[in-house]
């Protein structure tokens, strides 16, 4: 299997679209009941409109072993119609020893997802088992768009040679264990100004940007602030704007792929002159 980084950047380009849609199956909102079913629909209407898609494992695994099974499913969905892209596995893991050695197992033998979303707030040996897979990605969680994150990730360092904020000075640690060209990092949509600086210090690594859609971050400005020199290497992630952009039986696939086909658009027109689409 090719690198995790070469892998992503051939869907940006084969789709023609830095779109990740976040499949998180509320069952209070899905159109129908079958979670399974609800995201093999989501996946074929927008299967040539994006270049990833990210199961949020909590939903999952709230609906037991249920959930467990339509997770199982619907990477296998998304592993036959749309082969080129990227499956990010949002599960936020971050733990020590074997233990960590273990969610990698999971993470990626068990559930086959390309990357995953890590904490790596207990250091290095907690991340360095999803290091090791070249051909997979470990997507640092670095500056985030909830309230609270201001809480840690502000936090001004001093001391020990170290200077910035606690986010920066995850970003280096991030960008000094890509040795395999298989690390990135998790940027929020709503901190362009920070995504642009933080691009500009580590011009290479791959970025997962939530926080578009219903958390309000300006889809413009953070694809001009996360793009790579390439007009690449971002992941621009909506959920709920998309898979609950109807929640009618019969109309919530063609909703959905309208709102990504709208959200795909947003950014490709941001990034007029880039290299977003194949030739």
């Amino acid at each position: 299997m090719k690198p995790f980084a070469d892998r992503l950047d051939e869907a940006a380009v084969r789709s023609g679209s830095l779109v990740c849609v976040g499949l998180d199956p509320d069952t209070g909102r899905m159109a129908i009941s079958d979670v399974a079913e609800f995201n093999r629909a989501i996946v074929d209407a927008t299967s040539d409109l994006v270049c990833a898609y990210k199961p949020q494992l909590a939903f999952y695994e709230a609906l037991g072993l249920d959930g467990l099974r339509a997770l199982g499913e619907t990477v296998q969905h998304i592993r036959d119609v749309a082969p080129g892209a990227v499956i990010v596995g949002d599960c936020k893991r971050g733990d020590i020893g074997s233990t960590a050695a273990a969610y990698a197992r999971a993470m990626f033998d068990v559930w086959d997802f390309d990357t995953v979303t890590l904490h790596a707030y207990l250091g290095r040996d907690s991340v360095e088992p999803f290091l090791e897979r070249a051909d997979r990605g470990a997507l640092i969680v670095c500056r985030t768009s909830n309230p609270g994150a201001v809480e840690l990730q502000d936090l001004e360092l001093t001391g020990g040679g170290l200077s910035g904020t606690l986010y920066e000075h995850t970003a280096r640690l991030a960008s000094e264990w890509n040795t395999r060209g298989n690390v990135g990092i998790v940027v929020g949509a709503t901190y362009p100004g920070e995504m642009a600086a933080l691009r500009a210090l580590h011009p290479d690594m791959p970025f997962l940007v939530p926080g578009v859609g219903a958390q309000g971050g300006d889809v413009a400005a953070a694809a001009r602030a996360g793009v790579n020199s390439d007009g690449r290497g971002i992941m621009i992630s909506s959920s709920r704007g998309i898979i609950y952009a109807s929640e009618d039986a019969g109309t919530f696939a063609n909703a959905a792929r309208q709102a990504a086909e709208t959200l795909r658009d947003e950014i490709n027109r941001a990034l007029v002159g880039g290299a977003t689409t194949a030739g």
